[in-house]
């Protein structure tokens, strides 16, 4: 076997759809479907049952899947290691969701370097599916997400909880802050849910956008309104462009930090952990959110 069928396998675990996993390989749905017949052909044993749910792993699938998943984290962790100039002892990837990089990846780089010198880092700045497939491929060691998705071999905990508040740009009360300019920031599947709970009679705006930052301009230049980041916000708000729209309640939008269990190099991973979680708190601590 090699290790474009592992992965491919993997990815397919991971999505439950052939062709899902085709499109996130950027591959066909025939080399997929390749793939996975000469892994089953090498191993002996089918691994995917397929039906119209999509593909769910067989037993013997389970199996292989606890093997694969080390199997491909072993590689990449000598792959980059090998690499490594002498005078280093090991590597360590950081994932980091694109709105929270100037917050957590400059501090943690700087916390790394001062406790590990002899440790080489690597980070990415990205979206959630991204960072999810690098980390199951072994290439980051830990990621800070917004929408992770649970699998075997993942651990997710909570991380962060972001403050979002309905702002505009004219002084507003909340019955009054649903007009044509509102901009609906949608911030994923818990917002939604909340939002929803919290205004039953909202009819689909007509402006939408899925980028805080994005929203954030629209309602600075159309006078409009709109849920944002209390972060992101604030400097609006304390020089008067921007107003908390009176009587709105304030939600959350949660981050996660992701980071692979049965790590190859557990102590690097407990130190990148320890050193995230320090600079998040001196974060917290600091009155961010």
């Amino acid at each position: 076997m090699n290790f474009e069928q592992i992965r491919t396998f993997l990815e397919i675990a991971s999505t439950g759809n052939f062709n899902r996993a085709a499109e996130n390989l950027h591959v066909t749905q025939s080399t997929v479907s390749a793939r996975v017949k000469s892994l089953e052909e090498r191993v002996g044993r089918p691994l995917f049952r397929r039906g119209q749910a999509g593909a769910q792993l067989t037993p013997a699938g389970l199996q292989l899947q606890r093997y694969a998943l080390n199997m491909q984290r072993l590689w990449e962790r000598a792959r980059q290691e090998i690499a490594l100039p002498e005078g280093f002892r090991g590597t360590v990837g950081l994932g980091v969701q694109m709105s929270l990089w100037t917050k957590l990846a400059p501090g943690w780089i700087t916390a790394m370097r001062k406790a590990a010198p002899d440790v080489a880092v690597h980070v990415e700045a990205d979206y959630s599916g991204n960072m999810q497939r690098l980390l199951t491929d072994g290439v980051l060691d830990l990621a800070v997400m917004y929408e992770p998705r649970r699998s075997p071999g993942i651990i997710v905990e909570n991380f962060l909880e972001e403050p979002l508040v309905l702002v505009s740009a004219k002084p507003r009360k909340v019955n009054d802050a649903f007009h044509e300019s509102y901009v609906y920031v949608d911030w994923g599947p818990v917002f939604r849910t909340a939002h929803a709970e919290v205004f039953p009679d909202f009819t689909t705006p007509a402006v939408s956008v899925g980028l805080g930052l994005m929203a954030l301009e629209y309602i600075l230049h159309a006078e409009g309104s709109g849920y944002v980041t209390l972060r992101d916000a604030q400097t609006y708000l304390d020089s008067g462009r921007l107003h908390l729209v009176d009587g709105a309640p304030k939600l959350q939008r949660s981050a996660w930090l992701v980071y692979a269990d049965n790590s190859a190099e557990e102590e690097l991973q407990a130190l990148a952990l320890d050193c995230l979680r320090q600079v998040a708190g001196k974060w917290i601590a600091s009155g961010a959110g």
